[in-house]
Protein backbone atom coordinates (compact mmCIF):
# COMPACT_ATOMS: atom_id res chain seq x y z
CA UNK A 1 0.00 0.00 0.00
CA UNK A 2 3.00 2.54 1.20
CA UNK A 3 4.53 1.73 -2.64
CA UNK A 4 1.57 2.30 -4.58
CA UNK A 5 0.74 5.64 -2.19
CA UNK A 6 4.16 6.73 -3.47
CA UNK A 7 3.95 5.86 -6.73
CA UNK A 8 0.65 7.85 -7.16
CA UNK A 9 2.33 10.73 -5.12
CA UNK A 10 4.91 11.00 -7.90
CA UNK A 11 2.18 10.71 -10.76
CA UNK A 12 0.39 13.69 -8.87
CA UNK A 13 3.68 15.54 -8.90
CA UNK A 14 3.80 15.90 -13.12
CA UNK A 15 -0.24 16.15 -13.62
CA UNK A 16 -1.55 12.72 -14.86
CA UNK A 17 -5.05 14.03 -14.83
CA UNK A 18 -5.90 14.40 -18.20
CA UNK A 19 -8.89 15.68 -20.28
CA UNK A 20 -10.76 15.51 -23.50
CA UNK A 21 -10.05 19.16 -24.63
CA UNK A 22 -10.15 17.36 -28.35
CA UNK A 23 -12.51 20.81 -29.72
CA UNK A 24 -13.54 21.98 -33.30
CA UNK A 25 -11.94 25.53 -34.32
CA UNK A 26 -15.30 27.15 -33.54
CA UNK A 27 -15.26 25.64 -29.81
CA UNK A 28 -11.50 26.31 -28.76
CA UNK A 29 -11.10 29.12 -26.44
CA UNK A 30 -8.54 31.25 -25.14
CA UNK A 31 -6.61 28.99 -22.18
CA UNK A 32 -5.21 30.93 -19.45
CA UNK A 33 -1.65 30.88 -18.90
CA UNK A 34 -1.77 29.28 -15.20
CA UNK A 35 -4.36 26.63 -15.45
CA UNK A 36 -6.80 28.46 -14.07
CA UNK A 37 -9.56 27.75 -16.55
CA UNK A 38 -11.39 25.61 -14.04
CA UNK A 39 -11.79 25.23 -10.29
CA UNK A 40 -9.78 21.68 -9.98
CA UNK A 41 -7.03 23.00 -12.25
CA UNK A 42 -6.73 26.06 -10.21
CA UNK A 43 -6.58 24.38 -6.83
CA UNK A 44 -4.49 21.68 -8.62
CA UNK A 45 -1.83 24.21 -9.80
CA UNK A 46 -1.95 26.15 -6.73
CA UNK A 47 -0.71 23.02 -4.76
CA UNK A 48 1.32 22.16 -7.53
CA UNK A 49 2.97 25.35 -6.94
CA UNK A 50 3.21 24.96 -2.92
CA UNK A 51 4.67 21.66 -3.73
CA UNK A 52 7.30 23.65 -6.21
CA UNK A 53 7.88 26.40 -3.41
CA UNK A 54 7.06 28.50 -6.08
CA UNK A 55 5.51 31.53 -4.23
CA UNK A 56 4.79 33.77 -7.10
CA UNK A 57 3.45 31.63 -9.00
CA UNK A 58 1.42 30.80 -6.21
CA UNK A 59 0.40 34.29 -5.80
CA UNK A 60 -1.03 34.11 -9.22
CA UNK A 61 -3.98 31.80 -7.58
CA UNK A 62 -4.89 34.49 -5.48
CA UNK A 63 -7.54 36.98 -5.84
CA UNK A 64 -6.28 39.99 -7.53
CA UNK A 65 -8.59 42.55 -5.79
CA UNK A 66 -6.79 41.51 -2.43
CA UNK A 67 -3.14 40.95 -3.70
CA UNK A 68 -3.48 44.46 -5.41
CA UNK A 69 -3.94 45.91 -1.51
CA UNK A 70 -1.08 43.73 0.24
CA UNK A 71 2.67 44.70 -0.37
CA UNK A 72 4.10 41.18 1.12
CA UNK A 73 3.01 38.32 -0.99
CA UNK A 74 5.54 35.96 0.76
CA UNK A 75 3.39 36.38 4.22
CA UNK A 76 0.43 35.92 2.72
CA UNK A 77 1.38 32.71 0.59
CA UNK A 78 3.26 31.68 4.04
CA UNK A 79 -0.17 32.37 5.70
CA UNK A 80 -2.32 30.89 3.65
CA UNK A 81 0.18 27.58 3.97
CA UNK A 82 0.35 27.26 7.46
CA UNK A 83 -3.28 27.50 7.43
CA UNK A 84 -4.06 25.00 5.18
CA UNK A 85 -1.27 22.99 6.75
CA UNK A 86 -2.87 22.91 10.06
CA UNK A 87 -6.62 22.63 9.41
CA UNK A 88 -7.13 22.83 5.56
CA UNK A 89 -9.28 20.29 4.04
CA UNK A 90 -9.51 20.05 0.18
CA UNK A 91 -11.77 18.19 -1.14
CA UNK A 92 -11.41 15.41 -3.39
CA UNK A 93 -9.68 16.37 -6.46
CA UNK A 94 -12.14 14.48 -8.67
CA UNK A 95 -14.80 16.07 -6.88
CA UNK A 96 -14.36 19.79 -7.51
CA UNK A 97 -15.80 20.62 -10.91
CA UNK A 98 -13.73 20.45 -14.00
CA UNK A 99 -15.68 22.58 -15.98
CA UNK A 100 -15.43 26.30 -16.84
CA UNK A 101 -18.49 27.50 -15.48
CA UNK A 102 -17.77 25.38 -12.12
CA UNK A 103 -20.72 23.27 -10.37
CA UNK A 104 -23.76 25.08 -11.02
CA UNK A 105 -26.01 22.98 -9.11
CA UNK A 106 -24.10 23.49 -5.76
CA UNK A 107 -26.28 26.44 -4.65
CA UNK A 108 -23.65 29.04 -4.55
CA UNK A 109 -23.26 31.81 -6.78
CA UNK A 110 -22.22 31.13 -10.46
CA UNK A 111 -19.44 32.94 -9.52
CA UNK A 112 -17.80 30.90 -6.38
CA UNK A 113 -17.26 27.45 -6.17
CA UNK A 114 -16.12 25.99 -2.35
CA UNK A 115 -13.38 23.78 -2.71
CA UNK A 116 -12.75 22.71 1.00
CA UNK A 117 -12.82 24.17 4.59
CA UNK A 118 -10.06 25.47 6.97
CA UNK A 119 -10.45 25.19 10.65
CA UNK A 120 -8.05 27.36 12.82
CA UNK A 121 -8.56 28.96 16.44
CA UNK A 122 -11.91 27.10 16.63
CA UNK A 123 -13.20 28.90 13.36
CA UNK A 124 -14.28 26.92 10.16
CA UNK A 125 -13.48 28.95 7.12
CA UNK A 126 -15.10 28.27 3.45
CA UNK A 127 -12.09 27.86 0.99
CA UNK A 128 -14.00 29.49 -1.81
CA UNK A 129 -12.89 30.41 -5.73
CA UNK A 130 -14.06 33.50 -7.39
CA UNK A 131 -14.46 33.09 -11.56
CA UNK A 132 -12.95 36.74 -12.72
CA UNK A 133 -12.65 37.81 -16.49
CA UNK A 134 -9.41 39.19 -17.77
CA UNK A 135 -9.05 41.74 -20.41
CA UNK A 136 -9.79 39.27 -23.48
CA UNK A 137 -12.79 38.50 -21.96
CA UNK A 138 -11.83 35.03 -20.91
CA UNK A 139 -12.82 33.52 -17.51
CA UNK A 140 -10.20 32.31 -15.12
CA UNK A 141 -10.42 30.90 -11.26
CA UNK A 142 -8.67 32.24 -7.99
CA UNK A 143 -8.85 31.87 -4.36
CA UNK A 144 -11.56 34.44 -3.06
CA UNK A 145 -10.60 37.65 -1.14
CA UNK A 146 -13.59 36.45 1.11
CA UNK A 147 -11.49 33.76 2.54
CA UNK A 148 -8.46 35.65 2.18
CA UNK A 149 -8.97 38.08 4.80
CA UNK A 150 -9.73 35.38 7.22
CA UNK A 151 -6.72 33.84 7.19
CA UNK A 152 -4.60 35.31 10.14
CA UNK A 153 -1.49 36.78 8.70
CA UNK A 154 1.79 35.67 10.48
CA UNK A 155 5.48 36.22 9.86
CA UNK A 156 5.92 32.54 11.34
CA UNK A 157 7.33 30.20 7.74
CA UNK A 158 6.06 27.23 7.47
CA UNK A 159 8.28 24.51 8.75
CA UNK A 160 8.92 20.99 8.56
CA UNK A 161 6.87 18.46 10.72
CA UNK A 162 8.42 17.95 14.20
CA UNK A 163 5.86 15.80 15.53
CA UNK A 164 8.86 12.89 15.60
CA UNK A 165 12.07 12.68 16.00
CA UNK A 166 13.09 12.90 12.44
CA UNK A 167 15.58 15.89 12.16
CA UNK A 168 18.28 14.23 10.68
CA UNK A 169 15.98 14.16 7.54
CA UNK A 170 15.39 17.89 7.47
CA UNK A 171 16.42 19.61 4.20
CA UNK A 172 16.31 16.59 2.49
CA UNK A 173 12.93 16.28 0.00
CA UNK A 174 12.15 13.85 -2.66
CA UNK A 175 9.25 14.00 -5.43
CA UNK A 176 9.40 17.66 -4.41
CA UNK A 177 8.04 16.66 -0.41
CA UNK A 178 10.50 17.19 3.11
CA UNK A 179 11.52 13.53 3.61
CA UNK A 180 10.64 14.69 7.36
CA UNK A 181 7.38 15.32 6.51
CA UNK A 182 6.95 11.26 4.56
CA UNK A 183 8.72 9.67 7.41
CA UNK A 184 5.94 10.86 9.33
CA UNK A 185 3.46 9.92 6.93
CA UNK A 186 4.83 6.28 6.35
CA UNK A 187 4.93 6.21 10.41
CA UNK A 188 1.77 7.57 10.23
CA UNK A 189 -0.10 4.90 7.64
CA UNK A 190 1.88 2.02 9.49
CA UNK A 191 0.47 2.68 13.35
CA UNK A 192 -2.74 3.70 11.84
CA UNK A 193 -3.05 0.49 10.08
CA UNK A 194 -1.77 -1.82 12.96
CA UNK A 195 -4.00 0.28 15.24
CA UNK A 196 -7.46 -0.28 12.88
CA UNK A 197 -6.05 -3.83 12.47
CA UNK A 198 -6.50 -5.01 15.76
CA UNK A 199 -9.59 -3.22 16.39
CA UNK A 200 -10.93 -5.34 13.60
CA UNK A 201 -9.67 -8.27 14.86
CA UNK A 202 -10.99 -7.69 18.34
CA UNK A 203 -14.48 -6.77 17.31
CA UNK A 204 -14.18 -9.94 14.87
CA UNK A 205 -13.25 -12.31 17.51
CA UNK A 206 -15.62 -10.99 20.28
CA UNK A 207 -18.78 -11.38 17.06
CA UNK A 208 -17.62 -14.63 16.34
CA UNK A 209 -17.67 -15.89 19.63
CA UNK A 210 -20.81 -14.24 20.57
CA UNK A 211 -22.66 -14.95 17.39
CA UNK A 212 -22.68 -18.63 17.28
CA UNK A 213 -24.29 -18.06 21.14
CA UNK A 214 -26.93 -16.29 20.49
CA UNK A 215 -28.41 -17.36 17.11
CA UNK A 216 -27.11 -21.35 17.42
CA UNK A 217 -25.62 -20.43 13.67
CA UNK A 218 -22.41 -20.38 12.23
CA UNK A 219 -20.57 -17.48 12.05
CA UNK A 220 -20.48 -16.43 7.94
CA UNK A 221 -17.58 -13.63 7.86
CA UNK A 222 -13.96 -15.00 6.73
CA UNK A 223 -11.12 -13.76 8.75
CA UNK A 224 -9.42 -13.20 5.51
CA UNK A 225 -11.63 -10.05 5.40
CA UNK A 226 -9.82 -8.75 8.26
CA UNK A 227 -7.21 -7.08 6.45
CA UNK A 228 -9.31 -5.24 3.87
CA UNK A 229 -11.37 -4.03 5.59
CA UNK A 230 -9.06 -2.48 7.97
CA UNK A 231 -7.69 -0.69 4.83
CA UNK A 232 -11.05 0.44 3.86
CA UNK A 233 -11.58 1.61 7.61
CA UNK A 234 -8.13 3.36 7.40
CA UNK A 235 -8.65 4.69 4.24
CA UNK A 236 -11.44 6.25 5.11
CA UNK A 237 -9.96 8.38 8.40
CA UNK A 238 -6.83 8.93 7.20
CA UNK A 239 -7.74 12.43 5.73
CA UNK A 240 -8.23 13.29 9.52
CA UNK A 241 -5.60 11.63 10.59
CA UNK A 242 -3.02 13.35 8.46
CA UNK A 243 -3.99 16.81 9.25
CA UNK A 244 -3.72 15.76 13.22
CA UNK A 245 -0.65 15.32 12.10
CA UNK A 246 0.61 17.73 10.82
CA UNK A 247 1.25 16.50 7.64
CA UNK A 248 1.53 19.47 5.12
CA UNK A 249 -1.84 19.97 2.70
CA UNK A 250 1.08 19.52 -0.57
CA UNK A 251 1.80 15.85 0.50
CA UNK A 252 -2.28 15.63 1.90
CA UNK A 253 -3.27 16.22 -1.78
CA UNK A 254 -1.43 13.65 -3.31
CA UNK A 255 -1.47 11.47 -1.14
CA UNK A 256 -5.48 11.61 -0.79
CA UNK A 257 -5.58 10.68 -4.69
CA UNK A 258 -3.65 7.21 -3.71
CA UNK A 259 -5.65 7.06 -0.71
CA UNK A 260 -8.77 6.52 -2.91
CA UNK A 261 -7.02 4.12 -4.59
CA UNK A 262 -5.76 2.34 -2.60
CA UNK A 263 -9.36 2.12 -0.87
CA UNK A 264 -11.31 1.11 -4.10
CA UNK A 265 -8.52 -2.10 -4.22
CA UNK A 266 -9.06 -2.80 -0.64
CA UNK A 267 -13.01 -2.62 -1.04
CA UNK A 268 -12.83 -4.82 -4.38
CA UNK A 269 -10.58 -7.21 -2.42
CA UNK A 270 -13.31 -7.27 0.72
CA UNK A 271 -15.89 -7.59 -1.59
CA UNK A 272 -14.25 -10.70 -3.03
CA UNK A 273 -13.45 -12.23 0.21
CA UNK A 274 -16.92 -11.67 0.76
CA UNK A 275 -18.26 -13.24 -2.30
CA UNK A 276 -16.33 -16.77 -1.43
CA UNK A 277 -17.39 -16.83 1.81
CA UNK A 278 -21.31 -16.44 0.39
CA UNK A 279 -21.16 -19.15 -2.58
CA UNK A 280 -19.02 -21.54 -0.60
CA UNK A 281 -21.87 -21.69 2.03
CA UNK A 282 -24.43 -21.58 -0.57
CA UNK A 283 -22.71 -24.78 -2.09
CA UNK A 284 -21.89 -26.65 0.92
CA UNK A 285 -25.94 -25.91 1.41
CA UNK A 286 -27.12 -26.88 -1.74
CA UNK A 287 -25.08 -30.31 -1.55
CA UNK A 288 -26.23 -31.16 1.76
CA UNK A 289 -29.83 -31.03 0.43
CA UNK A 290 -28.38 -33.27 -2.83
CA UNK A 291 -29.34 -30.79 -5.46
CA UNK A 292 -25.79 -31.07 -6.64
CA UNK A 293 -27.08 -29.04 -10.07
CA UNK A 294 -27.20 -25.68 -8.09
CA UNK A 295 -23.27 -26.18 -7.30
CA UNK A 296 -21.98 -25.90 -10.75
CA UNK A 297 -24.58 -22.60 -11.42
CA UNK A 298 -23.43 -21.16 -8.22
CA UNK A 299 -19.72 -21.58 -9.22
CA UNK A 300 -20.56 -19.40 -12.46
CA UNK A 301 -22.48 -17.08 -10.99
CA UNK A 302 -19.39 -16.57 -8.14
CA UNK A 303 -17.20 -16.04 -11.20
CA UNK A 304 -19.72 -13.48 -12.76
CA UNK A 305 -19.76 -11.81 -10.03
CA UNK A 306 -15.90 -11.41 -9.16
CA UNK A 307 -15.95 -10.63 -12.65
CA UNK A 308 -17.96 -7.47 -12.48
CA UNK A 309 -16.10 -6.33 -9.36
CA UNK A 310 -13.18 -6.36 -10.73
CA UNK A 311 -14.36 -4.39 -13.87
CA UNK A 312 -16.46 -1.62 -11.48
CA UNK A 313 -12.98 -0.97 -9.28
CA UNK A 314 -11.13 -0.93 -12.35
CA UNK A 315 -13.10 2.40 -13.98
CA UNK A 316 -13.45 3.28 -10.55
CA UNK A 317 -9.64 3.41 -10.25
CA UNK A 318 -8.67 4.79 -13.66
CA UNK A 319 -11.02 7.61 -12.86
CA UNK A 320 -9.14 8.67 -9.37
CA UNK A 321 -6.16 8.57 -11.50
CA UNK A 322 -7.27 11.20 -13.94
CA UNK A 323 -8.03 9.12 -16.88
CA UNK A 324 -11.00 9.93 -19.43
CA UNK A 325 -12.89 6.64 -19.41
CA UNK A 326 -15.93 7.74 -21.41
CA UNK A 327 -14.40 6.46 -25.03
CA UNK A 328 -13.10 3.33 -23.16
CA UNK A 329 -16.70 2.99 -21.45
CA UNK A 330 -18.31 3.43 -25.14
CA UNK A 331 -16.05 0.65 -26.81
CA UNK A 332 -16.44 -1.81 -24.12
CA UNK A 333 -20.46 -1.47 -24.42
CA UNK A 334 -20.03 -1.92 -28.00
CA UNK A 335 -17.70 -4.80 -27.76
CA UNK A 336 -20.37 -6.21 -24.84
CA UNK A 337 -23.10 -6.05 -27.24
CA UNK A 338 -21.61 -7.19 -30.39
CA UNK A 339 -20.36 -10.20 -28.07
CA UNK A 340 -23.69 -10.74 -26.45
CA UNK A 341 -25.53 -10.84 -30.10
CA UNK A 342 -22.50 -13.50 -31.36
CA UNK A 343 -22.75 -15.67 -28.64
CA UNK A 344 -26.74 -15.41 -28.41
CA UNK A 345 -27.22 -18.85 -28.14
CA UNK A 346 -24.19 -19.13 -25.37
CA UNK A 347 -26.21 -16.54 -23.03
CA UNK A 348 -29.62 -18.13 -23.83
CA UNK A 349 -28.25 -21.66 -22.49
CA UNK A 350 -27.00 -19.63 -19.37
CA UNK A 351 -29.97 -18.10 -18.62
CA UNK A 352 -31.51 -21.11 -19.14
CA UNK A 353 -29.42 -23.04 -17.02
CA UNK A 354 -30.01 -20.08 -14.11
CA UNK A 355 -33.96 -20.46 -14.87
CA UNK A 356 -33.70 -24.10 -14.04
CA UNK A 357 -31.65 -24.13 -11.06
CA UNK A 358 -33.88 -20.91 -9.60
CA UNK A 359 -37.44 -22.96 -10.65
CA UNK A 360 -35.93 -26.19 -9.60
CA UNK A 361 -38.82 -28.26 -12.04
CA UNK A 362 -36.61 -31.42 -11.24
CA UNK A 363 -33.39 -31.92 -9.68
CA UNK A 364 -30.50 -34.63 -10.36
CA UNK A 365 -31.87 -38.15 -10.21
CA UNK A 366 -35.54 -37.04 -10.93
CA UNK A 367 -37.97 -39.26 -13.58
CA UNK A 368 -39.49 -36.77 -15.62
CA UNK A 369 -41.26 -36.11 -19.33
CA UNK A 370 -39.95 -33.39 -21.49
CA UNK A 371 -41.59 -32.69 -24.55
CA UNK A 372 -42.29 -36.34 -25.87
CA UNK A 373 -39.59 -37.97 -24.06
CA UNK A 374 -39.01 -39.14 -20.95
CA UNK A 375 -36.35 -40.45 -18.73
CA UNK A 376 -33.97 -39.61 -15.64
CA UNK A 377 -32.23 -36.38 -14.60
CA UNK A 378 -28.58 -37.46 -14.56
CA UNK A 379 -26.98 -33.85 -14.85
CA UNK A 380 -27.94 -29.93 -15.02
CA UNK A 381 -24.92 -28.12 -16.20
CA UNK A 382 -24.11 -24.81 -17.20
CA UNK A 383 -24.82 -24.86 -20.79
CA UNK A 384 -27.33 -27.77 -21.01
CA UNK A 385 -29.02 -31.09 -19.01
CA UNK A 386 -28.66 -34.75 -19.46
CA UNK A 387 -31.51 -37.32 -19.45
CA UNK A 388 -31.31 -41.19 -19.37
CA UNK A 389 -34.37 -42.31 -21.42
CA UNK A 390 -35.87 -45.55 -20.84
CA UNK A 391 -33.83 -47.25 -23.31
CA UNK A 392 -30.48 -46.20 -21.81
CA UNK A 393 -29.71 -43.54 -24.41
CA UNK A 394 -28.67 -40.25 -22.97
CA UNK A 395 -30.62 -37.45 -24.50
CA UNK A 396 -28.28 -34.14 -24.11
CA UNK A 397 -30.54 -31.01 -23.87
CA UNK A 398 -29.87 -27.05 -24.17
CA UNK A 399 -30.90 -25.37 -21.07
CA UNK A 400 -32.51 -22.69 -23.18
CA UNK A 401 -35.10 -25.08 -25.12
CA UNK A 402 -35.08 -27.34 -21.67
CA UNK A 403 -36.68 -24.23 -19.56
CA UNK A 404 -39.35 -23.61 -22.07
CA UNK A 405 -40.46 -26.89 -22.45
CA UNK A 406 -43.74 -28.16 -20.35
CA UNK A 407 -41.85 -30.37 -17.83
CA UNK A 408 -43.71 -32.96 -15.89
CA UNK A 409 -41.96 -34.37 -12.68
CA UNK A 410 -42.64 -38.05 -11.52
CA UNK A 411 -40.85 -37.87 -8.74
CA UNK A 412 -42.45 -35.24 -7.16
CA UNK A 413 -45.47 -37.41 -6.80
CA UNK A 414 -46.68 -38.10 -3.23
CA UNK A 415 -49.05 -40.55 -4.28
CA UNK A 416 -49.87 -42.48 -7.57
CA UNK A 417 -53.43 -42.81 -9.50
CA UNK A 418 -54.45 -46.21 -9.66
CA UNK A 419 -57.39 -46.64 -12.74
CA UNK A 420 -58.50 -50.06 -13.48
CA UNK A 421 -61.72 -51.42 -14.72
CA UNK A 422 -63.53 -54.43 -14.46
CA UNK A 423 -65.87 -56.08 -16.94
CA UNK A 424 -68.21 -58.23 -15.49
CA UNK A 425 -71.12 -60.51 -17.84
CA UNK A 426 -74.71 -58.83 -17.63
CA UNK A 427 -76.02 -62.37 -16.35
CA UNK A 428 -74.78 -60.84 -13.10
CA UNK A 429 -77.49 -60.50 -10.39
CA UNK A 430 -78.51 -56.78 -9.89
CA UNK A 431 -78.66 -57.33 -6.08
CA UNK A 432 -74.92 -59.44 -7.02
CA UNK A 433 -73.47 -56.52 -8.59
CA UNK A 434 -74.40 -53.68 -5.84
CA UNK A 435 -72.61 -55.84 -2.95
CA UNK A 436 -69.97 -56.45 -4.97
CA UNK A 437 -69.12 -52.67 -5.19
CA UNK A 438 -69.91 -51.90 -1.81
CA UNK A 439 -67.34 -54.87 -1.29
CA UNK A 440 -64.88 -53.66 -3.47
CA UNK A 441 -65.12 -50.15 -2.27
CA UNK A 442 -64.61 -50.86 1.35
CA UNK A 443 -61.63 -53.20 0.79
CA UNK A 444 -60.01 -50.36 -1.43
CA UNK A 445 -60.63 -47.54 1.66
CA UNK A 446 -59.13 -49.97 4.21
CA UNK A 447 -56.33 -51.41 1.97
CA UNK A 448 -52.94 -50.93 2.95
CA UNK A 449 -51.83 -49.55 0.20
CA UNK A 450 -54.02 -46.85 -0.21
CA UNK A 451 -55.27 -43.65 1.23
CA UNK A 452 -58.74 -41.59 1.54
CA UNK A 453 -57.69 -39.14 -1.05
CA UNK A 454 -60.05 -40.24 -3.44
CA UNK A 455 -61.72 -43.83 -3.16
CA UNK A 456 -64.56 -44.78 -5.68
CA UNK A 457 -66.24 -47.92 -7.22
CA UNK A 458 -68.79 -46.91 -9.63
CA UNK A 459 -70.19 -48.03 -12.85
CA UNK A 460 -68.99 -46.25 -15.70
CA UNK A 461 -70.83 -48.11 -18.73
CA UNK A 462 -73.27 -50.65 -20.07
CA UNK A 463 -72.70 -52.51 -22.33
CA UNK A 464 -74.35 -54.93 -24.47
CA UNK A 465 -72.37 -57.75 -22.95
CA UNK A 466 -70.86 -56.62 -19.72
CA UNK A 467 -71.35 -53.57 -17.05
CA UNK A 468 -68.12 -52.16 -17.28
CA UNK A 469 -66.93 -51.01 -13.22
CA UNK A 470 -64.34 -48.66 -12.40
CA UNK A 471 -62.26 -48.43 -10.12
CA UNK A 472 -60.26 -45.45 -8.74
CA UNK A 473 -57.65 -44.84 -5.90
CA UNK A 474 -54.51 -43.27 -4.90
CA UNK A 475 -51.42 -46.09 -3.57
CA UNK A 476 -49.23 -44.87 -0.88
CA UNK A 477 -45.41 -44.96 -2.88
CA UNK A 478 -42.30 -43.02 -3.20
CA UNK A 479 -41.24 -43.97 -6.29
CA UNK A 480 -42.57 -45.34 -9.38
CA UNK A 481 -41.41 -48.73 -9.40
CA UNK A 482 -42.67 -49.48 -5.91
CA UNK A 483 -46.13 -48.06 -7.34
CA UNK A 484 -46.25 -51.05 -10.05
CA UNK A 485 -45.11 -53.47 -7.06
CA UNK A 486 -48.28 -52.42 -5.13
CA UNK A 487 -50.42 -52.24 -7.99
CA UNK A 488 -50.01 -55.80 -8.75
CA UNK A 489 -50.48 -57.12 -5.33
CA UNK A 490 -53.87 -54.68 -5.11
CA UNK A 491 -55.21 -56.15 -8.42
CA UNK A 492 -54.12 -59.52 -7.31
CA UNK A 493 -56.52 -59.02 -4.43
CA UNK A 494 -59.33 -57.51 -5.69
CA UNK A 495 -59.59 -60.76 -7.88
CA UNK A 496 -59.53 -63.00 -5.24
CA UNK A 497 -62.30 -60.85 -3.86
CA UNK A 498 -64.39 -61.46 -6.51
CA UNK A 499 -64.00 -65.16 -6.54
CA UNK A 500 -66.37 -64.73 -3.54
CA UNK A 501 -69.33 -63.59 -5.31
CA UNK A 502 -70.84 -65.41 -8.33
CA UNK A 503 -69.58 -63.39 -11.07
CA UNK A 504 -67.89 -63.80 -14.53
CA UNK A 505 -65.29 -61.69 -16.09
CA UNK A 506 -66.74 -60.68 -19.66
CA UNK A 507 -64.08 -62.07 -22.21
CA UNK A 508 -63.86 -60.96 -25.56
CA UNK A 509 -65.98 -63.17 -27.55
CA UNK A 510 -66.13 -64.00 -31.46
CA UNK A 511 -69.13 -65.90 -32.99
CA UNK A 512 -68.94 -67.84 -36.35
CA UNK A 513 -71.84 -67.92 -38.67
CA UNK A 514 -71.73 -70.27 -41.73
CA UNK A 515 -74.33 -70.35 -43.92
CA UNK A 516 -75.23 -73.70 -45.18
CA UNK A 517 -75.97 -74.44 -48.75
CA UNK A 518 -78.30 -76.55 -50.90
Amino acid sequence: MILLILTVISYANVGVLTKNTTNTPSEQVAKDSFGRDTPRSTIQGFVQALTDKDNKLAYEYLDNSFTKSNKNPEMVIGSLKIALDKGGRLEPLLNISDKPDGDLADKLPSNQEKVGTIRIHQQEIDLLLIKKTNKDNSHYWQISQETLKKIPLTKELPSSNTVLPVEFLQGKSILGHDMADIAVLLLLLVAGLLVVWLCVLFVYSASAFVYPKLTKKQFGIPQKAILPLAVVILAYILPELMVQAGVPVTLRSAVIRAKDVVAWLAMAWLVLRLLDAVFKRAEAASLRRSRPEQVSILNLLRKVAKAFMLILALIIILGNLGFDLTTGIAALGVGGLALAFGAQKTIENLIGSVVVVADRPVHVGDYCRFGDMEGTVIDIGIRSSRIRTLNRTIVTVPNGEFSAMQIENYTARDMFHFLHNLYLKRNICPMVLDEVIKALKEFLLTHRYTNQEWTQVRISEIRQDCFVVEMRCYIVAEQVREFYDRQTVLIIEILQKLNEYPVEHALPSQEIHIAGTD
